[in-house]
C-alpha cells in the first residue's frame, strides 16, 4: 500500500484525524503568538522579551483554545468550566512559565553576547518556541484523555 493511502486510510480513523487537527490548530496558534513576539519585541520594543512573550502567550491561547475544542476534539455548545476552561489554563501557563524562564535566558544571553536587537528577536522567538514545543506533546496526551473527553 503506498505512503499516501495509509495515511488517508489513518486520517480516516477519529484518532488520526484528532491528532492531525490538534498539529494544524497547534501550528495556527503558533504563528499567531510566534508573530506577536516577533512584532511586539523585535519590531515594536513594547517591552521586554518576558513582557513580550506574556502578550504573545496570551493572544495566541484563545485561538488554540477554540480551534482544539472546536475543531481537534469536535465538542460544541457551552465549555465547561472545570473539566475544559481550567484544565487548558492550567497547561498555558504551564507552557507560559517555562517560556518565560527561556526567553529570559535568552535576552539575557544575546544581549551579553553582543547580538544584535534583531538577532536577539529571534534568539528569544526560537526560545519560546523550543519551550512550547516542549509541552505540546504532554498537552495533547492530557486534552485527549482529561480534557476533551466526551
Amino acid at each position: 500500500m503506498p505512503v499516501i493511502e495509509k495515511a488517508k486510510s489513518w486520517y480516516s480513523t477519529d484518532s488520526g484525524r484528532k491528532k492531525v487537527r490538534y498539529f494544524l490548530a497547534s501550528v495556527v496558534a503558533t504563528l499567531i503568538s510566534q508573530g506577536t513576539l516577533f512584532v511586539t519585541y523585535t519590531i515594536l520594543s513594547v517591552g521586554s522579551a518576558v513582557e513580550c512573550n506574556l502578550i504573545a502567550t496570551a493572544v495566541g491561547a484563545v485561538p488554540s483554545y477554540y480551534l482544539n475544542r472546536l475543531w481537534a476534539w469536535g465538542k460544541s455548545g457551552k465549555s465547561h468550566l472545570m473539566k475544559e476552561v481550567v484544565p487548558f489554563w492550567v497547561l498555558a501557563f504551564l507552557g507560559l512559565g517555562i517560556s518565560l524562564l527561556m526567553v529570559n535566558f535568552a535576552q539575557n544571553y544575546s544581549k551579553s553576547a553582543g547580538y544584535s536587537h534583531l538577532e536577539t528577536g529571534i534568539v528569544v522567538n526560537a526560545a519560546s518556541l523550543l519551550a512550547f514545543g516542549i509541552v505540546w506533546i504532554a498537552k495533547y496526551v492530557i486534552f485527549d484523555k482529561l480534557v476533551f473527553v466526551d
